[in-house]
């Protein structure tokens, strides 16, 4: 009898003063099932092996093994699912939402080289030496082609340490299909020789050594539970492979709060780690609380893309990317913290990739492909981060961050004043030179304690709010008013003369409590007691409950398809 089963799920969170946070323990969600048809979960517990023989005793089929954040994927039919609901050993269930891979389209006339390393300094850095190549990387993608040129570094050696695909939940060779994973990983580590055999360092970080996880299928799509498998792969063989940089070029719709996302979960225990993770903003702007997931984990790097207008030479009519996602995040984090050259990226992809099928007017019937995206963006900031880490291999990634964030520049206009909100550009452009060689500290993450998020004791906001005219601010600080929109322009400089208010401290994090303090809502630590809470406009993004759907419609993507800028 084939009949469709219909999942509500409900675990009613809102950002409604007075009213307590579920607990770590509490159980995410609420199914009213009306056939026996079994659907996969991820399944969360005090272990992975307590999970395991949880679901074991009920009868359910375990897919993935995700030890990264203590859980397991499953099908379970509705009997087996109220079973687990009420068992002790289990802490959440949520739906195995799908997943799926994009990329920006492209534009202009694709040509064997790129100015993106010019245009944030890598070259200068890469001519004193520092090219990565102490410093693993790992791209979380579709996969990566079996180039010679991003297989070999610049001496001709080998540079993969291994491949993992995580749809098969095997180590060897595999393909990329779809084209995204090559086209980002490119931008990190090709190389490449001009006709003359002059070798053209036409990315960021050329000599790293490098791993690519597969967890997208050659259309693009995943699912939660195949990307948090790669993520749990990274983890557990990062100390083996000195993985010190992740590059998440996707973003999912955020249904949840960050601490409370299944990918964010693994995301943090890879932070806590000591692994570099770069994830994109999303290509869901310009409007304002349009972050996706990862990138709204305050924890990591998240990366929003600018242009150059196609004059590479001219710095000043860059522009900030239309497509590219602003913050707050609902918590109140500023994201992205850092903008990058992410319009008409030209980067390798293969003439059979999907990508290049569906859009072939984009592929110049060689090697080299156009696209556009925050995913691109994303890359370059990696590539950064592995040239800030050979450098200074004993750096935490706080630190790196915090280099990364120091050495931004944002767009001012003919007033010197910001061109586009903190919201849109973060801290603005980065620059490789300074990341690499300044020595700023303590900037990043402030306020954060990654142990005792993780285990579900404290949780946190940022600074930001809305005020009752929809104008976005940062709290206790002057001179980040902005109201939701985006400002076009023929373009703006980038300078590195702009005085931040108060340095950098909107990029402080403050307890989210759970309305033990009462019903004034939010008890920041420096002695403010903000007695509205966050007055986001729109309510609290989450109205009809925690969205994990009834469908597994959920989506992230590498990021959806934009006009190329």
């Amino acid at each position: 009898m084939d009949r469709k089963a219909v999942f509500t799920f409900i675990a009613i969170y809102g950002l409604v003063v007075g009213i307590g946070l579920f607990s770590m323990q509490d159980i995410q969600i609420e199914s009213a099932v009306t056939a026996e048809a079994s659907v996969s979960f991820i399944i969360e517990g005090k272990s992975a092996d307590a999970v395991s023989a949880a679901v074991g005793s009920v009868g359910g089929e375990i897919t993935h093994e995700l030890g990264i954040i203590n859980a397991v994927a499953a099908e379970l039919s509705p009997r087996q699912l109220d079973e687990l609901r009420v068992h002790s050993a289990i802490l959440r269930i949520t739906e195995d939402g799908a997943v799926k891979t994009a990329g920006g389209t492209a534009g202009g006339s694709p040509s064997a080289y790129n100015h993106f390393p010019t245009l944030v300094g890598a070259d200068q850095v890469q001519a004193n030496g520092i090219m990565g190549r102490s410093v693993t990387v790992a791209v979380l993608d579709s996969g990566m082609a079996a180039i010679a040129e991003l297989q070999k570094d610049t001496s001709g050696n080998g540079r993969m340490q291994v491949r993992y695909n995580a749809i098969k939940n095997q180590e060897g060779k595999h393909n990329d299909n779809y084209g995204h994973g090559t086209h980002v990983a490119s931008i990190i580590w090709n190389t490449d020789y001009a006709d003359d055999g002059t070798m053209r360092r036409n990315s960021i970080a050329p000599d790293v050594r490098a791993i690519s996880v597969k967890a997208f299928d050659g259309q693009g799509h995943g699912t939660y539970a195949n990307v948090i498998r790669g993520l749990d792969w990274v983890l557990n063989n990062r100390a083996q492979y000195n993985i010190r940089v992740l590059n998440l070029s996707f973003s999912a719709p955020a249904r949840s709060h960050y601490w409370d996302d299944p990918i964010n979960q693994a995301v943090m225990q890879l932070w806590q780690a000591g692994v570099v993770v770069v994830a994109s903003a999303g290509n869901t702007g310009p409007g304002a609380m349009t972050i996706g997931v990862p990138g709204n984990n305050p924890y990591v790097i998240t990366v929003g893309a600018m242009s150059d207008n196609y004059t590479p030479a001219d710095g000043s009519d860059d522009v900030l990317a239309s497509f590219s996602s602003a913050g707050p995040t609902v918590e109140g984090f500023v994201k992205p913290e850092v903008v990058a050259p992410g319009g008409h990226m030209v980067s390798r992809s293969r003439l059979t990739s999907t990508i290049a099928t569906e859009h072939p007017e984009f592929h110049d019937q060689g090697s080299y492909f156009t696209m556009s995206g925050t995913s691109q963006a994303a890359a370059v900031v990696s590539g950064v981060a592995a040239l800030v880490l050979d450098a200074n291999p004993g750096l935490s990634n706080d630190d790196v961050k915090c280099r990364i964030l120091a050495s931004a520049r944002p767009a001012v206009d003919d007033n010197g004043l910001l061109a586009y909100s903190v919201f849109q550009q973060g801290a603005g452009v980065i620059d490789a030179v300074e990341a690499v060689y300044g020595t700023a500290s303590g900037c990043a993450n402030r306020g954060l304690d990654i142990n005792l998020d993780i285990t579900g004791q404290i949780h946190y906001g940022g600074r930001a709010n809305v005020d009752d005219n929809g104008n976005y601010y940062i709290m206790g600080l002057e001179g980040y008013l902005w109201t939701d929109g985006y400002l076009w322009t023929d373009g703006y400089l980038w300078t590195d003369g702009y005085l931040w208010t108060d340095g950098y401290l909107w990029t402080d994090a403050y307890l989210w409590t759970d309305g033990s303090i009462g019903t004034n809502g939010y008890l920041w630590t420096d002695g403010y007691l903000w007695t509205d809470g966050y007055l986001w406009t729109d309510g609290y993004l989450w109205t009809d409950g925690y969205l994990w759907t009834d469908s597994l419609t959920e989506t992230a993507s590498v990021n959806h398809w934009v006009d190329q800028e």
